[in-house]
């Protein structure tokens, strides 16, 4: 029984890299991307997304774009990780938000990053390289390169510097 749920999963993850690669010309895959259980990539007709070579996504991790999304190489993420490059516009108080449109910025995610699980990473993040977002952590805006980036005690982003020697 294991060995058919392995076949199984293995022939839905060679089925969904021909559909990403074939049918969805906005949606480019570097080599060797691999994932795990309800990996989703959400584009919409004028969006596009690039994945470099060599990303690992856990279970449940989704990208949902609407302009520009955009990953390096070598990264990981852990279960769970959302990525937006949109979010709802919410200016007019008399009329429903699903009525208002969405702003965009591009989401760009340098070479060799590691997420934790359960990290939201929202639109307009520039995040550098060789960085790593602990667990639960929300980012929105710009993240310099060797970061480690936390949640700190009072529940606040803490970023330490880890330049290499």
């Amino acid at each position: 029984m294991i060995l058919f749920y392995r076949i199984i999963r293995r022939l839905n993850i060679i089925i969904r890299r021909i559909y990403y690669r074939s049918f969805r010309k906005n949606i480019h895959i570097g080599g060797n991307l691999n994932f795990r259980r309800n990996f989703e990539i959400n584009a919409a007709k004028d969006a596009c997304v690039f994945i470099g070579n060599n990303v690992f996504f856990n279970n449940d991790c989704s990208i949902h774009a609407h302009e520009k999304i955009k990953i390096g190489n070598h990264c990981i993420f852990g279960e769970n990780v959302k990525i937006y490059d949109h979010n709802h516009v919410f200016k007019d108080a008399f009329k429903p938000i699903y009525e208002q449109g969405f702003k965009c910025s591009d989401v760009v995610i340098g070479d060799n990053c590691w997420f934790g699980s359960n990290v939201v990473v929202l639109a307009g993040s520039r995040i550098g390289n060789h960085v790593v977002v602990g667990a639960g952590c929300i980012i929105s805006g710009d993240i310099g390169s060797n970061v480690i980036v936390r949640l700190a005690g009072d529940l606040k982003i803490e970023q330490i510097r880890c330049d290499a020697k």
